[in-house]
């Protein structure tokens, strides 16, 4: 399948305080993983995300604590990562009971349409149960499941520049009218 060219890259929100330090993207997200082979194998070979690094130590680096782990790194378009720690005890990373499973998730973006469906595709003929796809007000999505139990996003963005130029205008607002609606108790200290 061709590459296509880039989704957009750019920040279309202003800034809140354009002398603050620019942060320019999302380096990479991190998740415990259960096994580093398992999850090499899903994220290069299926999802086609390069490894692109390994980090290995006894030691915690910024604490100094044991705790020996293999620290998985895959490469994003943009160069970006989504990166996995084995810690070796096979247990993975799971959610409370009391949280539901659609709520932490990772969303990756992919350029087209066309691209967004043969992943669905690839996802199935793998025999992964796949959701979607939904489509949302500036993008379409589809939702699986990694090995560790991760819930996974692919997201194929529509032409949205101006919706979301729209979309920030009105945030705040929006924003204290939920807080309004779910929890008033907390109007004070709302955005």
């Amino acid at each position: 399948m061709p590459i296509a060219a880039p989704a957009r890259m750019r920040q279309v929100a202003p800034r809140p305080d354009p002398d603050a330090p620019f942060i320019s993207r999302l380096h990479h997200y991190g998740y415990r993983c259960r096994d580093a082979e398992e999850t090499r194998a899903f994220y290069e070979d299926l999802l086609g995300l390069p490894l692109a690094r390994i980090i290995s130590h006894d030691h915690i680096p910024s604490t100094g604590e044991y705790a020996p782990y293999c620290h998985l790194f895959f490469e994003l378009g943009d160069g970006s990562y989504i990166a996995f720690f084995d810690v070796f005890d096979g247990k993975g990373c799971v959610l409370a009971d009391d949280v539901p499973d659609w709520l932490h998730h990772i969303a990756l973006m992919v350029n087209t349409e066309e691209e967004l469906l043969a992943m669905k595709a690839k996802l199935e003929a793998q025999g992964l149960e796949v959701i979607g796809p939904v489509k949302h007000t500036i993008m379409t999505s589809i939702y699986f499941y990694d090995p560790n139990g991760h819930r996974m996003e692919l997201v194929w963005e529509h032409d949205c520049e101006d919706i979301l130029k729209a979309d920030h205008a009105v945030a705040h607002d929006k924003l204290r009218q939920v807080i309004a609606k779910y929890a008033p108790q907390r109007l004070h200290s709302a955005v």
